[in-house]
Parts: C-alpha cells; sequence; structure tokens
C-alpha cells in the first residue's frame, strides 16, 4: 500500500513527462514502468553482488562485461542504474535510449518477458525530460527497497490516473487479500497455477512466495516452479518440455508487459502468460489446472459471438463478472480449488436468471466451501465497490454440505480513500485461524462474524449468498415507562411551555404601555 508522500512523488514524476510532451496517460504508464524495471535490474545485481561476498562462490550477473550492438560496444556498467543515473542529461539520454533500452530487450531470450519487449520502443527523446525521472523514480523506490511487490501498487496508482480507469472494473487486488486467499487454498509443489486475468500477475506471485516458504518442496517441485520440468506419459516418456507451474491470461499489451517484468524480478522467469481474451473461443484450456487465484473484471460485458460455447453451457450471460467463474470451473480439473473475488451482486443479484444459475451450479454440482464477505473499502481508492471472496472445489458432482461465512469488517486499513494502517481492526489473522480449525464453527451461533450454513438453507433461500440471509440480529431489549406516565410528562411540558408564554406576553405588553 503506498503513501500520500509517494503518490506525491509519483505526481511530480508524472508531471515532468507531460512537460516533456509525453501527453498520453497510457504512454506515460508504459515508458515510468520501463525506468522502474531498468532500476529494479540494477537493485538485483547489487544482491547478486553481495551474495558473492558472502559466499565466496561466483555467481551468475545480469550485466556484461560489455555489451556489443552492431559493431560497437559499450563498458557493461554503463548499463547500470547508480552509474548513468549522475551522467550529463545528453549522455544519458544516448546511453539509455541507445544502449540500456535494447540491452534489456535481449534478456532472458525465449521467455514471455522477451516476448513481450519484442515491439517496445522507447519513448523520451527529451534529455531533460529523462534526467527528472530517472531522478524521479530514483527517490520513488528507494521507498520500496524491501518489497518489490510495491512495483504493482506504484502501477495502479499511475493507472488510476487514466480517464478509462476503472471502466472495466480492473482493479488490482491488494496484496494482504491475496495473501489470504493463497493461504486459504494452500498452493502446493506440483501443483499448476492460474490467473485468467492476471493483471500485474500479483497473484501469481503471492502463490510463488508461498511455495517457497513450504518445506515439502523438493528437486521436482523446484524444477517445475522454475519451467525445467518436462511432462511425461505413464511409461516415462517426455510427452511436453518445459512443463509451466505458473499460467496467465490478459487483454492488456502494457499489463502483459508489466507481469512479465513483474514475474520476472521476483524469480519467474518460465511462466506460461498469453495476451489473451480468457473467455473468448481462442482459450481452450480444459480440467488443465489445480489452483485458481483471480480477481476478473468486475464489470462489462463480451460479445456473445466470442464467448467459448463451453461457458454458455454453465451460465448463459454475457456479464464477465459470471462468464469468468464459469470458466475457472472449466480450467480446473476435478479436485481443483478456486478462491476468487467476485462483487457483492454475483452473491443475490436475482433479476437475471444467469447469476441464480451460477450459483446454483456452485452449490449443486460443485463442492461451495466458503464465502468471505469483504469491507467496501478493500479497493479504495480506486473503487468502493463491495466484494466477496468464493472458495470452491470442482467436483461435477456435488459435495456442498455446508458453507462457511465470515463478515470481514476490516482488513487492516482504514476503509477511506487514504487506506492507512489500521492493525486494531484487521479481521485477517482471525480469518486464517478460524479457516484452520472448521470443526470449531459448528458451535459458534448466527450472532458471530463467522458460522456454518448448511446446504439445504441455502437451497430453501432460493441460492441467495446474502450474509443477511443466514446472520441473527441480535435486538438489544430497551425498557420503556408506561404509556399514562409519558402522557403526563408530555402534560406537565406542554403546561410549562404555555406559562412561559403568558410570562413572556405580559412583559411584551409591558414594554409597549411605557
Amino acid at each position: 500500500m503506498i503513501t500520500g508522500a509517494t503518490k506525491a512523488k509519483v505526481d511530480d514524476v508524472w508531471q515532468r513527462m507531460w512537460e516533456g510532451g509525453i501527453t498520453n496517460p497510457q504512454e506515460v504508464i508504459t515508458q515510468l514502468t520501463y525506468l522502474m524495471f531498468i532500476r529494479s535490474l540494477d537493485d538485483r545485481e547489487f544482491e547478486v553482488e553481495q551474495m558473492e561476498v558472502v559466499t565466496g562462490v561466483a555467481q551468475e550477473h545480469i550485466f556484461p562485461d560489455e555489451f556489443r550492438m552492431k559493431g560497437s560496444y559499450i563498458d557493461g556498467s554503463e548499463l547500470r542504474w547508480n552509474v548513468f543515473k549522475d551522467f550529463p542529461p545528453e549522455r544519458m539520454l544516448t546511453t539509455v535510449r541507445d544502449w540500456v533500452f535494447p540491452f534489456i530487450k535481449t534478456l532472458h531470450d525465449d521467455t514471455p518477458f522477451a516476448r513481450s519487449m519484442r515491439d517496445a520502443t522507447f519513448g523520451i527523446n527529451n534529455p531533460r525530460t529523462l534526467q527528472k525521472a530517472v531522478s524521479g523514480i530514483d527517490s520513488l523506490m528507494n521507498d520500496f527497497a524491501d518489497d518489490m511487490d510495491d512495483l504493482g501498487d506504484l502501477y495502479e496508482y499511475m493507472l488510476s490516473k487514466l480517464s478509462t480507469a476503472g471502466q472495466n472494473g480492473q482493479f488490482r487486488t491488494p496484496k494482504h487479500i491475496r495473501d489470504m486467499m493463497v493461504a486459504m487454498v494452500d498452493p502446493r509443489p506440483g501443483e499448476l497455477i492460474c490467473d485468467p486475468a492476471m493483471g500485474t500477475a500479483g497473484f501469481l506471485i503471492s502463490a510463488a512466495d508461498w511455495l517457497r516458504d513450504n518445506p515439502a518442496m523438493d528437486s521436482e517441485g523446484w524444477a517445475l516452479f522454475s519451467g525445467e520440468a518436462d511432462e511425461k506419459d505413464s511409461a516415462g516418456h517426455v510427452t511436453r518440455a518445459g512443463r509451466h507451474q505458473f499460467s496467465g491470461g490478459e487483454t492488456d499489451q502494457t499489463m502483459f508487459r508489466i507481469s512479465a517484468m513483474n514475474l520476472l524480478l521476483h524469480g519467474i522467469e518460465q511462466p506460461d502468460i498469453r495476451l489473451i481474451d480468457s473467455v473468448s473461443k481462442q482459450n481452450t484450456a480444459t480440467s488443465r489446472f489445480d489452483l485458481v487465484l483471480a480477481n476478473p473484471p468486475f464489470t462489462g460485458s463480451v460479445d456473445a459471438e466470442d464467448i467459448a460455447p463451453s461457458l454458455k453451457a454453465i451460465c448463459n450471460s454475457k456479464q464477465t463478472e459470471l462468464l469468468f467463474v464459469a470458466l475457472f470451473l472449466r480450467m480446473l480439473k476435478v479436485g481443483g480449488r478456486c478462491a476468487c473475488i467476485v462483487p457483492n451482486g454475483v452473491l443475490f443479484r436475482t433479476n437475471s436468471k444467469a447469476y441464480r444459475q451460477l450459483r446454483q451450479e456452485l452449490v449443486e454440482h460443485q463442492q461451495l466451501r466458503a464465502i468471505i464477505y469483504m469491507p467496501s473499502g478493500v479497493f479504495k481508492p480506486y473503487s468502493g465497490v463491495s466484494t466477496a471472496v468464493l472458495v470452491f472445489t470442482k467436483t461435477d458432482a456435488g459435495g456442498t454440505d455446508k458453507v462457511w461465512l465470515y463478515n470481514m469488517e476490516g482488513d487492516g486499513y482504514t476503509p477511506d480513500d487514504k487506506r492507512d494502517a489500521d492493525p486494531e481492526h484487521n479481521d485477517i489473522p482471525d480469518i486464517l485461524d478460524r479457516w484452520a480449525h472448521l470443526g470449531e464453527e459448528e458451535q459458534r451461533d448466527r450472532k458471530q462474524k463467522s458460522f456454518l450454513v448448511p446446504k439445504q438453507e441455502i437451497v430453501d433461500n432460493d441460492y441467495d449468498f446474502s450474509f443477511n440471509k443466514y446472520v441473527e440480529t441480535e435486538y438489544e431489549r430497551v425498557e420503556y415507562p408506561p404509556t399514562s406516565e409519558i402522557l403526563n410528562e408530555l402534560d406537565e411540558l406542554n403546561r410549562q411551555m404555555a406559562d412561559g408564554l403568558a410570562e413572556l406576553r405580559a412583559m411584551l405588553g409591558g414594554e409597549s404601555n411605557d
């Protein structure tokens, strides 16, 4: 979560770009992202150098001793941010435009990042503009030296400046919410993980971080993690090289580049990410993944002719918020798990048959496990929309017994646009603790934040997932005095008022006689 001071720095850098003639907001975001990535590479190189000092073992470096291109070469040190940031403006522009940018396009050949950068161009041509942008980003990224996930937060803040921001329901999921969802579905070594609406790839990064901390990760797990594992048949023969643990889809070219950069910076060099409309006929993935984590677009619709027929069979709608949940079911293997965010309308809307159809599908044909109702401030300042987390398992044979409901009242941040830290109002630790001990939830009554609801009760409520349908509201009994006593008090008040008015008239009458 970025602070007001950091936002001010972003605003200042943004203004410098506009003053330099780059007035298209999308282009501003693109160019600033390139510079942030270049700065991040230098940070990673410092880490490599420190590791060599600590271990005394040679490490693989990012920057070469020299970089050759078209018969010329440059000393590799000049490609590094900490060196060229002190160059005079003209030399800095020549170095970054003609050497550094072409260099980063050669990194990690035959990776999603490299493919996303093939047609990328460096668009800053004013030396002073570049100097001010480099200076601003240097100060900006010093704020986040300990957490590169904030690269996504910075991008989301920049995205909020676009006039179209929010129209497609594209809001980056805050890291603490992603981490909560990841913990609830517990990614395991060897599982294939996907986010079909990946944005800046935050869910894939959170899942990767979870796996890194798993002591059960063995050599096979790490091979799949790095994209070096091969797919084999029952006889042990390789059927496909380079199996990918992390997969994703995104429709926006800029978002796609951001996700490729973000994954690379987090050590995921070989994800299977694609520039694709996941709910269209282009996406044919079926029964492939063990785990889906996603925050799909909340609004918008798709051309009916382009929707995959298999999705219409689950949910006959053009609404993306429904189509994506149907997509998750199609893409999961039987036994696969999903944690996804949906707008509250998905939980209770009854004016469209498709909404009820999807809820019935989750309850009757799959295993709906949990609904976490989140406060409306989670996505501020980008949106005040109310959302919930659905957790379910694909079975294609039912299995819903009891559904766990939790009414999250606070997520550790204030619910206003500032979103300041508020650790006293944070239900996430409690959510994870109760989720880990669901057996104890049987004892909870309906007056608390969480409880279990039998499937039949949901059916009887026509598959309405609203929390208020199931919570028991506790009314405090207030004792009032008898009606006769209240009337006597009113009579006394009226008498006092009449006496007061009479005295006032007498006083005014005396003044007129004077």
